[in-house]
């Protein structure tokens, strides 16, 4: 199942249970997952999103393989697409995602974790993208790897297979934020008050504006960054806060 809590800070929790099956996600489980982030979008109060797995031995294990066994052309598109609906929701949706990562971050996980704007992981953690172990190829937010990690190391291990250890996905630049397991929380909370201090309108108006410049030629960037500057001070965030910086440098 997935489980989803907002607490008063406006801070959700969207947790993978299929702990049984290291969180590996089913066509159940995409669909819900998928509803359950697409439905925060339209939240305007909402600060962030923590995307994690129940327990300690797996974020998301990857896509059920069972199920995968059994697809042919017309079903595999559609199974994938699911999936890809998860990890473009995440992009999609308006405010901060952290991925909180404990244990094996694998195949649909990683591309999971690799649509969240921040990575947080355990120095247990494992990443990898498998498929090609077991006759597909890695796909859909699979795309964002070589943005992430560079054209060489995302060849190595699409082509390989093989799984890496949370030290060098740090130093790959995969993981944003590496703790030890028992300071991990801690970590996770420690962004999250970073992500509280800022203005919330500017910071939706970032979101979106980094989206964008995932797509834009730099001179297009430049501009749309001129748009969402003049964006921001349509309402009174950039004043108060101003003032408030100003007043505070005055004592």
């Amino acid at each position: 199942m997935i489980l989803l809590a907002i607490d008063d800070r406006g801070l959700a929790r969207l947790t993978v249970e299929n702990q049984g099956k290291l969180n590996v996600l089913n066509a159940v489980l995409m669909e819900d997952f998928a509803r359950q982030v697409e439905k925060l979008a339209a939240d305007d109060t909402l600060r962030a999103l923590i995307v994690t797995g129940a327990g300690k031995k797996a974020f998301i294990g990857g896509a059920d393989i069972g199920e995968m066994a059994n697809l042919n052309p017309e079903t595999a598109r559609s199974f994938i697409t699911r999936l890809h609906r998860c990890s473009d929701a995440l992009r999609s949706l308006p405010c901060p995602v952290i991925a909180r990562i404990s244990g094996y971050a694998l195949g649909a996980g990683l591309e999971i974790a690799a649509a969240c704007d921040i990575r947080i992981a355990s120095t247990t953690a494992k990443f990898g993208m498998p498929e090609v172990k077991v006759g597909i190829p890695s796909v859909i937010e699979a795309a964002l790897l070589p943005r992430l990690i560079g054209w060489g190391r995302a060849r190595r291990m699409l082509l390989t297979g093989d799984i890496y250890n949370a030290r060098e996905a740090e130093k790959w630049g995969l993981i944003d934020v590496l703790a030890k397991p028992a300071e991990l929380d801690r970590a996770v909370e420690a962004t999250v008050q970073s992500i509280l201090n800022t203005g919330p309108n500017a910071l939706r108006i970032q979101k979106k504006l980094i989206r964008a410049w995932e797509d834009l030629p730099i001179t297009q960037a430049i501009e749309a960054g001129i748009d969402a500057f003049a964006e921001a001070f349509v309402t009174d965030e950039p004043r108060t806060r101003m003032t408030a910086f100003l007043n505070r440098k005055k004592r």
